[in-house]
């Protein structure tokens, strides 16, 4: 029968829908072939092509000039960017001070992964992941010290259902100058563990799912992989820290080379396992002043986009999840790459 499982972490409810569960191999969807050219004349991202975007942040390159080719990792500001640098962060009333406003200051960047159209984070060479990852742990390390950056998220969508515009590799890095409710949530509900226990959740997760082995899709000696016990979409998966931290922000350029690879890894497993699904990343970190807190501890999230959310899931916040955890991730583990 249909079961209801809830989320340690943020205490989020979903069914896992036996009855109508399929077996992984059945979400194997059939989606258009990823260009297979490396330079296309038209897209800003390519090599060569870098009047087309505003001037770069960071590049990692061989030599030349800035704004040049000769790079392999790229960042820019969003050309079309939902959060900019200046602006008044002084709240504006409406209506009897009712409704509120503020200018939306803050940071938007894309980090553009290769200097080629058609190599994906999951087909680079591991040096070039670490470099990728490394540029994320640089851009953050630089705009957490913008007093009105209160968060910065990192994210990536891969394919048209997952939000994407262009195809060329590319993640992104917002900051923000308020803290989103939905991360006060997550935050709030880990401290409400920490406070009850003395512990932090994420550790107490990984210290089941390690005990249980069945979610488990991959294990270094710094990270784990896990399908989580109630994960509201098929193929869900986590990647977290073994010691406990609560921002990515702090983690050592030897831990960052070593998540790359385990996160390469993963979605490889995925693109063979699964035949290139869209999806989405999101590294959830902690907001910028509570970085050293102990009840909350960061990790990434990698949520394929196999199946839609519709009228029930929209309207309760409950997700019905059509695989069973345990199954995919005992399919993942059997994937080679």
């Amino acid at each position: 029968m249909p079961e209801l499982r809830q989320n340690p972490a943020t205490r989020f409810w979903v069914v896992i829908a036996k009855e109508r569960s399929r077996r992984p191999h059945n979400f194997i969807q059939a989606k258009p072939a990823m260009s297979t050219e490396p330079y296309l004349t038209e897209c800003p991202f390519c090599e060569g092509n870098e009047h087309l975007t505003p001037p770069e942040t960071l590049a990692y390159r061989r030599g030349g000039q800035s704004n040049g080719p000769g790079w392999w990792v790229r960042a820019v500001p969003n050309k079309f960017a939902a959060f900019v640098s200046e602006g008044n962060l002084e709240r504006q009333y409406e209506g009897a001070n009712f409704f509120n406003r503020m200018d939306a200051v803050g940071h938007h960047e894309v980090i553009i992964e290769s200097n080629k159209h058609n190599e994906h984070i999951f087909l680079m060479d591991d040096w070039h992941v670490q470099e990728v990852i490394l540029a994320y742990l640089e851009r953050y390390e630089i705009l957490h010290i913008d007093p009105r950056c209160k968060f910065i998220i990192i994210f990536k969508n891969h394919g048209l259902s997952a939000g994407t515009s262009l195809e060329h590799p590319h993640s992104q890095l917002v900051a923000t100058p308020i803290v989103p409710t939905d991360i006060r949530i997550r935050f709030d509900r880990a401290a409400y563990y920490y406070d009850d226990t003395g512990k932090c959740v994420y550790c107490d997760i990984i210290r089941e799912e390690k005990q249980s082995g069945e979610r488990v899709i991959l294990e270094t000696d710094r990270f784990i992989a896990v399908h989580p016990f109630a994960s509201q979409v098929p193929f869900e998966t986590w990647i977290m820290p073994k010691e406990h931290s609560a921002s990515f922000g702090l983690i050592t350029m030897e831990d960052a080379k070593a998540f790359a690879v385990i996160l390469k890894t993963v979605l490889k497993k995925q693109y063979i396992g699964l035949h290139n699904p869209d999806f989405n990343y999101i590294i959830h970190t902690a907001p910028v002043k509570d970085e050293h807190e102990d009840y909350f501890h960061w990790h990434l999230q990698i949520r394929p986009r196999l199946t839609t959310a519709a009228g029930f899931e929209m309207g309760t916040g409950i997700y019905i999840n059509t695989a069973i955890p345990e199954e995919t991730a005992q399919f993942m583990r059997g994937v080679q790459v």
